[in-house]
């Protein structure tokens, strides 16, 4: 086991409303966003995050996510991400990504994002129809996602992504690819291509809208492979496509079992510990409110625990098998601590069944099957 890579991950919890998909940790504003509290809060977070790092190790990416973070000011992404650097080493190349909704970020704001440090921004289009927006309870219109788009460019923003959801109420699969012709025309850099699925707890799980069949589903899913494969757009995880000079390393951090640090309200962490040979998560309070109370100042974390061998097993495939190429032994045995022999049976067993490829013993690369099907080919290394 040795270290990996170190991403830093920080939650804004706050949304203009709580469309009826979304299980994340978000909640709809309700009068002003205490946003120069919750900055201070984070970087208190992350100065306790950072006196558990040793050694002290510099960050790879930072990732702004929520909610919505483009409903903060620029003034207080600016401040934010000075604390950062104060308190952990951010290399000058660093990926810095934000979240953006159509509709909740002026020209100035955009600017101010990008003057302070953002290099990266991830624009929620979800679809191009009005439609299909609509039923999806989307609070833009197509024309956002255009003057969205427009201001990022005038703000410098070169690297963009647009989020797209395919499978959305009654959507056929014509509709879907028009979808995606128009999000391509507006030059975006990657694009995240996803299924919309009907999680626990939402509104649209309480309440299921028609959705295409699995067919279909399916259909929409080649369709774009063929799409953005022909447009230059490589499929280098089960849902992200880009040039490989654009791939997300954030992301990719993640895919690939690197550790990283999550601050903020209900945000999530990993950090691999080599001298006891464990891996340990850690989460933090959950409701906004209990993250800023005072009284919880020095306990913000809400939870933790050491991963057990076979949690680090079926938690590294989870990660590793959303890439194409999948990954080399070696990769599992550094990330891990556990030697490549504690899953050559499920890798033998998964080969057998068609869902991995005959590559050589200590690669292990999902076949266009395997990656199709990829929850059965999962369940080779989930714990019966």
């Amino acid at each position: 086991m040795v270290l990996p890579p170190l991403a830093l991950y920080i939650h804004i919890p706050w949304c203009v409303r709580k469309c009826p998909y979304c299980d994340f940790n978000s909640y709809p504003r309700h009068g002003g966003i205490p946003e120069a509290a919750y900055v201070e809060r984070l970087l208190q977070d992350l100065a306790q995050e950072a006196s558990a790092l040793f050694p002290p190790r510099p960050l790879t990416s930072v990732f702004i996510g929520g909610g919505t973070p483009s409903l903060f000011s620029g003034g207080a992404i600016a401040r934010l991400l000075q604390g950062v650097r104060e308190r952990i080493e951010l290399p000058p190349d660093a990926e810095i990504t934000l979240e953006a909704n159509p509709g909740t970020g002026d020209q100035e704001g955009f600017a101010a994002y990008r003057q302070a440090g953002v290099n990266r921004l991830s624009i929620g289009a979800q679809s191009l129809s009005a439609q299909h927006l609509a039923r999806i309870g989307r609070i833009h219109g197509p024309e956002e996602i255009h003057a969205a788009v427009d201001r990022a460019r005038r703000a410098g923003f070169e690297n963009l992504n647009l989020d797209l959801m395919y499978g959305l109420p009654e959507q056929s699969p014509a509709q879907a690819r028009r979808d995606l012709e128009e999000a391509l025309a507006l030059g975006p850099a990657h694009i995240s291509y996803y299924p919309l699925t009907l999680e626990s707890g939402t509104a649209f799980h309480r309440a299921p809208p028609p959705l295409p069949d699995q067919d279909r589903i399916a259909d929409m899913q080649w369709q774009a492979a063929a799409l953005l494969t022909a447009r230059g757009f490589e499929p280098y995880e089960v849902s992200a496509y880009a040039p490989v000079e654009r791939r997300c390393r954030h992301n990719l951090n993640y895919w690939r079992f690197g550790d990283y640090l999550g601050i903020g309200a209900g945000a999530h962490g990993k950090l691999t510990f080599p001298d006891r040979q464990q891996v340990e998560r850690r989460w933090k309070l959950r409701d906004p409110a209990a993250y800023l109370d005072p009284a919880n100042r020095d306990r913000l974390i809400g939870g933790q625990e050491t991963l057990s061998a076979a949690e680090l097993i079926s938690e590294f495939a989870l990660n590793a098998l959303r890439l194409p190429e999948g990954f080399e032994a070696s990769l599992f045995e550094q990330r891990t601590g556990l030697p490549f022999a504690r899953i050559a049976a499920q890798v033998a067993a998964a080969r057998a069944a068609g869902l991995l490829a005959p590559e050589p013993e200590r690669w292990v690369r999902p076949t266009e099957l395997g990656h199709g099907f990829l929850d059965d080919l999962l369940q080779y290394f989930i714990p019966g």
